[in-house]
C-alpha cells in the first residue's frame, strides 16, 4: 500500500572529529594544564613563605586571640651524660574572663575553684579580673605549676561542668640539679631564655629554640578553638667537663678556704692532648638556682643596706670566672717558657751551665737570687729544679728582647686564646720598645707582664706534649632535641710551639723539679708528676702579699692532665710560700686520678711523700724568712760584682724562689689590703661589671 502525503526528512551526516580538532582541544587542555600546576605552585609557596602572614590577615576577621608556645631550651650535660642543667615543664594557669563571665552559672564555680586549688589565689584577685578585664580572653593566673597540679584541676572540671574558662599553657623552669657545681663554666639564664657568663651566654643561641604560636578562634557557641604551631626546641650542649673532677676540684677550694682563707683561688685541670677543660673553678660558689643571693656571702641586714649599684657589683664578682677573667704576674711558672724560647733559637743546649753567684747587677739594680749565698754551678735542669732567677737571668739576657717578647705572643701570652667563654682577658705585656735590660732580666723569671691561668695552662700543655698548641675549650658537641649530633668540636690545633726535644728536656726537668727539686710537695706515690711553683709578690709590694701557683702535668713520660693552682693571697697563714699551691694540687691529683684512668706507673724515688713533703716545706719557709729579712737590710745602689750595702731604699731587690718584689706599670693583679674574705675584694681587677676581659 503505498502511503501517500508524507514527507521523509533526509539524515543529517555525522561530523568526524578530525585531527585539527583533536590537537586544538589538546592545545587548550595544556593551557589550562600549566595555569592550574602554576597555580598551585603559587599557592604552596604562599603557604610555605607567608602561610602564616596570611592565616593572620584571615584570623583578623574574626574574635581570636594568639599566644607563643615556648621552646624547650637545649641541656647542658657533662663528658659522661650526667645533665648539669636542664628545663623543667611546668604549667602556667590562664583564664579566660569573658568566657567565665559569659554565663551566671560559670562565675563562682570557677573562682572558687581557682582559689580552692592555688592557695596563694584570693577571690580578691578574680573578682578583681571579673570586674576589670571583663573582656580578656588571656589572662595570666598562675605561672609555673606542676603537672600533678594541673592534673588535680582538670579532675575538678571533669566533676563540675560549670567551671569553664581555665585553661594550661606549657612553659619552662631552667633547673642546675647541682646547685653550685661548675658555676664558673655553666652560666645561668635569667627571664626570657636569655644566658649570663659561661655556656649558657656563650652558647646562648645553640641552646634556644623558636617559639610555636597558638592561635585561638571563637565559634558560633562562643567557646575557643584553637590551632597550634608548635614549637622547635633548643639544641644540647655536651661540655668537656667532668662533674666528678669537678666536684672534687671545688671540694679542695673550698676546704683550703675554710682552713686558711684566700683573696681569690682557681684550679684548672686540662687535657694537654686536645684541649679539653676538665674541670674549672675559682674561689666564690653560687647556687646557680638563685645566682642573684647574696645571703650566702653577707648577713640580711647588710645586704639592706646596700644600694642596687652596690649590689650589681659585688654579684658580677660573684659569678666572675677568675681563671680566664683576670690575669696576674705569673712568676716562676714562666720558667719552662723563657727556657723553652732560648732552646729553639740555640742561645743555650741542653747541657749548658750556669754560674750562680746568688744575683745580678743589671743596670745599677742587684736582683737577688732565692739562694743568696749562690746555688754554684749548675746545669739548665738544676735552674729548673732549684727555680735559679740568676740562671734564668743569664738565658733572659742571652734571648734579648726582641726575641724574649716574640716567644712570649707565641705563646699566646697578651692576646686571647679563643676558650668559648664569655669575659676573657688577654693580660698584658711590655712592649720591645719599653722592655728595659732591667725589665727583661725580671721577665725571664715571670715579672713585668700578666697572664691568666688559662693562657699558662694551654701554652704549659704544649710544652709537655710535643709541642702542639691546642685552643682550650669547654664544649664537645651539640645534639639536637631527638639526640642526634649536630656539631662537634674536635682538637684545634693553633701552632707547632716547641720541638719534640725540647717537650722532652722539660718533661724530665719539671719531674726532677717534683721529685728531688722545689715542687716536692706535689708528689702522689707511684704516679710520675712533673711541675713548676711559683710566687710573686702582688703590688703594691710594701704590703707582703703574694700571690702562689703549682703547673703541671701527668704523667711525665706522656702527659694525660695538666692542673694549675693558683692561690691569691693566702691568709690565716705565717708565710704565704708556694708549698700552699703544690701540695694543694698534689691532694687534688691524688683524688683525681683514678677518674682520668690514669694509674701508677713508677715508684716515687724519694720514698716517704709525707716526710719529703714537710722537710720542703721547712726549707722553703726558712729560705723565705731569711730573704724577707735580707730584703727589708740589703738596699742601697749596687755596681757590678759589689754586695748590697745599706742606703737608698728601693735599688735592690729580693727574690725568694718566686718571691718577685719590683713594681711593674700596668699591672692588673690588684690588692686587697683589708683582707676581708668577700667578693668586694675578690676580683683582682677592680669593677667590671659586664664581665668583659679587658
Amino acid at each position: 500500500m503505498e502511503n501517500r502525503g508524507v514527507t521523509r526528512r533526509k539524515a543529517k551526516p555525522i561530523k568526524k572529529f578530525t585531527n585539527r580538532m583533536s590537537a586544538r582541544l589538546m592545545f587548550v587542555f595544556a593551557i589550562v594544564l600549566t595555569l592550574m600546576s602554576v597555580l598551585i605552585v603559587r599557592i604552596v609557596k604562599l603557604n610555605n613563605t607567608d602561610g602564616v602572614r596570611y592565616e593572620k590577615r584571615v584570623l583578623s576577621q574574626q574574635t581570636y586571640t594568639s599566644s607563643a608556645v615556648p621552646f624547650q631550651r637545649g641541656s647542658i650535660l657533662d663528658r659522661n651524660g650526667t645533665v648539669l642543667a636542664y628545663s623543667e615543664k611546668v604549667y602556667n594557669v590562664i583564664l579566660d574572663v569573658y568566657y567565665a563571665l559569659s554565663d551566671e552559672k560559670y562565675s563562682e564555680p570557677t573562682k572558687k575553684a581557682l582559689t580552692d586549688s592555688f592557695k596563694d589565689i584570693t577571690d580578691k584577685d578574680i573578682d578583681t579580673l571579673y570586674k576589670n578585664k571583663a573582656s580578656s580572653r588571656y589572662s595570666i593566673i598562675k605561672k609555673g605549676i606542676s603537672y600533678e597540679d594541673m592534673e588535680k584541676f582538670k579532675a575538678l572540671t571533669k566533676k563540675d561542668e560549670n567551671i569553664q574558662g581555665v585553661w594550661f599553657e606549657v612553659d619552662y623552669n631552667r633547673k642546675y640539679p647541682y646547685k653550685t657545681l661548675a658555676c664558673d663554666v655553666l652560666g645561668f639564664t635569667t627571664s626570657g631564655n636569655i644566658g649570663n657568663w659561661g655556656i649558657e651566654q656563650y652558647y646562648n643561641d645553640t641552646l634556644n629554640g623558636t617559639n610555636g604560636v597558638e592561635f585561638g578562634y571563637i565559634d558560633s557557641d562562643l567557646k575557643l578553638e584553637r590551632d597550634v604551631k608548635p614549637a622547635v626546641n633548643g639544641n644540647t650542649v655536651v661540655s668537656t667537663i667532668d662533674a666528678n673532677v669537678q666536684k672534687i676540684v671545688q671540694k679542695h677550694i673550698k676546704s683550703f678556704n675554710k682552713e686558711y682563707g684566700s683573696a681569690n683561688m682557681g684550679v684548672i685541670v686540662m687535657n694537654p692532648n686536645n684541649g679539653e677543660i676538665i674541670a674549672m673553678a675559682s674561689n666564690e660558689e653560687y647556687d646557680l638556682n638563685k645566682p642573684t643571693d647574696l645571703t650566702p656571702f653577707y648577713t640580711q641586714e647588710k645586704i639592706d643596706k646596700m644600694s642596687e649599684k652596690k649590689k650589681m657589683n659585688i654579684l658580677n664578682k660573684i659569678w666572675r670566672n677568675y681563671t680566664i677573667s683576670d690575669s696576674y704576674e705569673p712568676g716562676s711558672t714562666f720558667k719552662p717558657f723563657t727556657i723553652a724560647a732560648a732552646l729553639e733559637e740555640n742561645v743555650i743546649k741542653q747541657n749548658s751551665t750556669f754560674y750562680c753567684d746568688g744575683g745580678e747587677n743589671v743596670q745599677g739594680t742587684y736582683v737577688k737570687c732565692s739562694k743568696q749565698t749562690g746555688h754554684g754551678d749548675i746545669s739548665l735542669t738544676q735552674a729548673i729544679m732549684y727555680s735559679c732567677n740568676d740562671a734564668l737571668m743569664h738565658i733572659g739576657l742571652k734571648e734579648g728582647g726582641n726575641l724574649f717578647v716574640d716567644y712570649q705572643k707565641f705563646f699566646g701570652f697578651g692576646s686571647k686564646t679563643g676558650i668559648d667563654l664569655p669575659g676573657e682577658d688577654s693580660g698584658i705585656l711590655k712592649s720591645k720598645d719599653s722592655l728595659s735590660k732591667l725589665d727583661l732580666a725580671i721577665s725571664s723569671f715571670g715579672q713585668t707582664f700578666t697572664t691568666t691561668m688559662v693562657q699558662m695552662a694551654a701554652g704549659f700543655s704544649s710544652l709537655v706534649n710535643g709541642g702542639y698548641y691546642y685552643e682550650p675549650h669547654v664544649v664537645k658537641e651539640v645534639l639536637n632535641s631527638s639526640g642526634g649530633i649536630v656539631s662537634t668540636y674536635d682538637k684545634k690545633l693553633i701552632k707547632l710551639s716547641v720541638s719534640n726535644a725540647t717537650s722532652a728536656f722539660l718533661k724530665n726537668a719539671l719531674y726532677q723539679t717534683v721529685e728531688e727539686g722545689s715542687a716536692s710537695g706535689a708528689k702522689v706515690p707511684g704516679y710520675k708528676i712533673g711541675g713548676k711553683t711559683g710566687t710573686a709578690q702582688k703590688l703594691p709590694r710594701a704590703a707582703g702579699k703574694h700571690l702562689v701557683s703549682f703547673l703541671g702535668c701527668v704523667p711525665t713520660d706522656n702527659p694525660q692532665a695538666v692542673i694549675y693552682v693558683v692561690i691569691d693571697d693566702p691568709q690565716k697563714v705565717a708565710i704565704q710560700s708556694s708549698h700552699l699551691a703544690t701540695e694543694k694540687a698534689g691532694a687534688i691529683l691524688k683524688d683525681i686520678m683514678p677518674l682520668l684512668e690514669i694509674y701508677p706507673t713508677a715508684q716515687s724515688k724519694t720514698g716517704n711523700k709525707a716526710a719529703n713533703t714537710k722537710k720542703a716545706n721547712a726549707n722553703t719557709s726558712g729560705d723565705v724568712k731569711q730573704n724577707t729579712e735580707n730584703q727589708n737590710n740589703n738596699t742601697g745602689t749596687q755596681k757590678a760584682g759589689e754586695e748590697p750595702s745599706n742606703g737608698d731604699e728601693g735599688n735592690a731587690w729580693n727574690y725568694e724562689e718566686n718571691l718577685d718584689v719590683l713594681p711593674v706599670e700596668g699591672d692588673t693583679s690588684g690588692d686587697n689590703p683589708s683582707g676581708d674574705n668577700t667578693p668586694e675584694n675578690n676580683a683582682n681587677q677592680g669593677e667590671n661589671p659586664s664581665g668583659e676581659g679587658n
